[in-house]
């Protein structure tokens, strides 16, 4: 599965909007090291109900506009 998200680091609070087919994140730790990564990486795992290594950045790194790619297959039904 394929998701477009737009983030906004460094906001006062955390929180996912739907616009479309992309989702807003706005996360609290800066964009800095990889943390603002690392947390939308948390927000789309906890929201999709997958672990956090089931969901990878593919393009966007170092920007605001990404798209990730989540596998919602378990080991069991492969």
């Amino acid at each position: 599965m394929y998701i477009k998200v737009f983030v906004t680091p460094d906001a006062k609070r955390e929180k996912v909007e739907e616009k479309g087919e992309t989702l807003m994140i706005s996360v609290k730790e800066p964009a800095l090291g990889n943390r603002a990564n690392d947390r939308v990486k948390e927000i789309v795992a906890a929201r999709l109900g997958v672990l956090v290594g089931k969901v990878r950045i593919l393009t966007g790194h170092r920007s605001r506009g990404k798209m990730l790619s989540v596998t919602l297959k378990r080991a069991s039904e492969e």
